[in-house]
């Protein structure tokens, strides 16, 4: 019984053409499904990735157009995490965006990778980060996450040279993403919002069995603590990292457009699936029943601070219901909701 890794993110979209515009235009993802929020038929749930969407990959919006704009705060996510193998496809990327007029902060040097900051049209935070150095360059492969690394003292002065900083880009224009741009390896890591980093390692270490990588601090707030979980070696794209916040000073997430509405990990099969399941009720967790999601097979419970988190099954994929080349192509809707169809399309913007 293992967790494998990430398997997608669901946020706040207030438009969903304009979160395709920008995924799919801006940032060179795959709209790999067209559907709708199952339990809320009327708004669309659109998933990008990479050409088939794989686990890992997945970013997903509920389209809610009315939602207020949503704030990050305890029990939320702060941002998620995109991987590209290098420096040089980070700065690429960094001239990409500010060539089309975001802002975007850094490279900034957190130690075990390098990384850029920029907000999509609702206002989440996306971070690109590079797939290295990794965890062992300041701990051996056996003892990752077994002590407390302070950040170097060095690296947070060269992190505060804002002029150095704003103007470190790629020489040229960038007009396509190249190979070594793509953002096509998934995400690098999810970073939430908690009020006690220990009883956090209790939920994701303890309970779900994942591997405390390193414990250290945030590079942007030295104060607080800033731990990382992942499968194995800590490889990218299986990282859940937390922010410690003080409650009598950080606010509760306010759910809306641009923030997280749950993220999942994955797990290979239903028999896995219950197994945890079962020891989450056994430790006195809220768990769903096993829902179907055509796509997957999903339970959802709650981290210690309320954060909603889904633990979904590998398959059977998104081609169970349309071919790999036509994916995302058309609106798909699950079996018991075909007969609705008509009254659904109607209640949608069609998509260009």
């Amino acid at each position: 019984m293992t967790i494998l890794g990430l398997h997608h993110i669901t946020l706040v979209s207030s438009n969903a053409q304009r979160t395709l515009d920008f995924y799919v235009g801006m940032l060179g993802l795959r709209l790999v499904k067209q559907t709708v929020n199952f339990d809320d038929p009327g708004a669309y749930h659109l998933y990008f990735g990479d050409q088939t969407g794989s686990p890992g990959s997945a970013i997903t919006f509920f389209e809610w157009p009315q939602a207020q704009q949503g704030a990050p705060g305890i029990g939320g996510t702060h941002h998620f995490a995109l991987g590209v193998p290098d420096y040089n496809g980070l700065l690429k990327w960094k001239r990409r965006l500010t060539d089309r007029g975001l802002k975007v902060d850094g490279p900034f040097d957190r130690h075990y990778f390098t990384s850029i900051y920029f907000r999509d049209p609702d206002g989440v935070i996306i971070e690109i980060a590079t797939q290295g150095p990794g965890w062992t360059i300041d701990e051996t492969p056996a003892a990752i996450g077994t002590a407390f690394r302070a950040p170097p003292e060095q690296m947070l002065v060269s992190n505060r040279d804002a002029a150095r900083i704003e103007a470190t880009t790629w020489s040229e224009p960038v007009d396509q993403i190249t190979p070594e741009m793509a953002l096509n390896r998934g995400m690098h890591h999810i970073t939430a919002i908690g009020t006690n980093i220990e009883r956090t390692h209790a939920f994701f270490g303890d309970l779900l069995g994942m591997r405390r990588v390193k414990m250290t601090n945030n590079f942007d707030d030295p104060n607080s603590a800033h731990w990382y979980w992942g499968v194995d070696d800590g490889r990218p794209g299986t990282l859940i990292t937390y922010f410690e916040r003080d409650p009598a000073r950080e606010p509760r997430v306010r759910m809306g457009a641009g923030q997280t509405h749950h993220y999942a990990l994955a797990v290979a099969d239903e028999a896995v699936q219950l197994e945890y399941r079962a020891k989450l009720l056994d430790a006195g967790y809220r768990v769903s029943p096993v829902m179907d999601r055509i796509y997957f097979k999903s339970i959802y419970t709650n981290d210690p601070d309320g954060h909603i988190v889904e633990v979904a099954t590998l398959g059977p994929g998104f081609a169970v219901d349309e071919p790999v080349a036509q994916l995302g192509t058309s609106l798909k809707l699950p079996p018991w909701l075909e007969d609705h169809r008509a009254d659904i399309s109607n209640a949608l913007t069609p998509l260009r």
